[in-house]
């Protein structure tokens, strides 16, 4: 990545942190700099001169610029590390305001239904990582994650799943790959290690573009399964994931027997 590449995916960044375009690029070209005046700062940043007082008037006020008052006025950013702090903070800051507000709003409670059945879609890594935690954390007697993309194998995972070691439920984990057993038996001891014997999961030469990632089967009712295309093209690969819920669900129900059949160590109770 280019310097001028670099400028403008670190000035995206700042945007996406709260920071006008402005305020973006002025505090990138202090950081290009010692220290500089607004002519100089206009000069790099391509800010017009007279919103250039503007942008660094609310950095400062940010703490992210100090400001000399000599004349003409002199302006630098502050360190790397005292910059990403305050950022990083402000961005806890709105997370935390946004989640009193989340949790303050009042939401429609749905009909009380025993046989209510769920199924819902997920689309992106992050996504489906962020519920494979929450299902996890949230777990109250057993879990099973067949791992078939060593993708899933993320630090977050494994603390999850640690944690829900911790709390004494089962955990049985299932790998594709003897490499895949070998991460799992490393950094979880503890738990039940099956290589599963279920060959579709990735797929045949004659249906290969579609690969499983993952299945995570929770309290045996509720469950979570990824695909991709390992194959694609970069702006194809995006892990997809469907999330099924409810005792009475037939997805759950028929996946649930598939699940089992791969890993012994867990009975299917609807047998």
């Amino acid at each position: 990545m280019t310097q001028d590449e670099t400028t403008v995916e670190a000035i995206s960044i700042l945007q996406d942190l709260g920071l006008q375009e402005y305020e973006a690029r002025c505090f990138m070209a202090l950081n290009k700099l010692p220290n500089g005046t607004a002519k100089e700062i206009h000069e790099i940043s391509d800010v017009p001169r007279t919103r250039v007082y503007d942008a660094i008037r609310v950095l400062e006020t940010q703490g992210l610029v100090e400001v000399q008052h000599s004349s003409p006025q002199r302006y630098r950013a502050v360190g790397i590390n005292e910059a990403t702090e305050i950022l990083r903070q402000k961005y806890n800051n709105r997370i935390d305001t946004l989640e009193t507000y989340l949790e303050e709003t009042d939401v429609e409670e749905p009909e009380d239904d025993d046989h209510l059945q769920e199924i819902w879609s997920l689309s992106g890594h992050e996504a489906i990582e962020s519920r494979t935690i929450e299902l996890i954390r949230n777990a109250q007697s057993e879990i099973a994650l067949l791992v078939v993309d060593d993708d899933v194998l993320s630090e977050t995972l494994f603390d999850g799943i640690q944690q829900a070691i911790e709390r004494h439920l089962t955990v049985v984990v299932g790998g594709q790959t003897a490499a895949t057993m070998a991460t799992l038996e490393s950094r979880l001891p503890e738990t039940r290690v099956f290589e599963t014997d279920m060959d579709w999961l990735t797929g045949n030469e004659l249906d290969a573009e579609v690969a499983i990632s993952r299945i995570l089967l929770v309290d045996r009712e509720t469950l979570l399964i990824g695909t991709y295309y390992p194959d694609a093209n970069d702006g194809e690969t995006r892990e997809q994931a469907v999330f099924a819920k409810g005792l009475q669900n037939g997805v759950v129900v028929l996946l649930r027997r598939l699940v089992t059949a791969g890993l012994s160590g867990i009975e299917d109770p609807g047998r």
